[in-house]
């Protein structure tokens, strides 16, 4: 298993939770996947992998006025270029073995806009097009590709958001937390195992005839029947 991220203390500490609670070796590679040279740190240790897992950083919230042209290629690059150039890079050999499994990671915002994520957002959409053709094309080569699409889930990034809410608001992070709790119909957070196992179960052998899909987890928040 080889696992990504640019904060080599976070990275090694995950690193080092895995192997104790699968037995699994794991190689953490600190670098930028955005970059062309991340890709090829990453690609150096994994050239051939059977599960592809797509979960680059997102934009901050920001208002929309406040983007830039240079801002929003970033975004974009981030969120929908840097996905497309992984599958890009192992897909064919995915499908010469006859197994492929790709996840993107991508946000309820998808379907659902949040105010201040309007970037976020077109980036993961557009991804979301773009693979939902290739799902497709490869479908017979027992590759799938899938998007998880996660809603509030009790994470730092979450916590960090409530502190600054409560930095700009003065309300405290705990009343801002329950707000939350509260506009979700299963009235709580969703917790990081939930996430990994539904994520571990689009990769595995019994997920083979699901494909090109969008699957929520938000508890409810989406109203759709559809």
């Amino acid at each position: 298993m080889v696992i990504n991220g640019r904060n080599r203390t976070l990275l090694d500490q995950t690193a080092g939770e895995i192997r104790l609670a699968t037995g699994a070796e794991v190689t953490p590679v600190v670098a930028d996947v955005s970059t062309v040279e991340g890709q090829r740190a990453l690609l150096a240790a994994c050239p051939t992998p059977d599960i592809l897992i797509n979960n680059n950083g997102g934009p901050p919230f920001r208002d929309f006025r406040e983007l830039d042209r240079q801002a929003m290629l970033t975004g974009v690059t981030m969120n929908m270029v840097t996905p497309i150039e992984l599958i890009q890079r192992v897909i064919d050999a995915m499908a010469a073995r006859g197994f492929g499994r790709i996840v993107n990671i991508t946000s309820i915002s998808v379907k659902m806009p949040v105010a201040g994520l309007d970037l976020s957002s077109a980036a993961r959409a557009g991804l979301t097009a773009f693979v939902a053709g290739v799902a497709r094309t490869v479908a017979d080569k027992n590759i799938t590709i899938n998007n998880l699409l996660p809603g509030n889930f009790d994470t730092q990034r979450l916590r960090n958001g409530f502190a600054a809410a409560s930095k700009k608001t003065g309300k405290p992070e705990s009343a801002i937390a329950a707000q939350a709790m509260a506009e979700i119909p299963a009235k709580r957070f969703g917790t990081p195992t939930e996430f990994g196992q539904t994520c571990a179960f689009l990769c595995s052998v019994h997920a083979a005839y699901i494909t090109g899909q969008n699957i929520l987890l938000d508890g409810g928040v989406y109203p759709a029947a559809f």
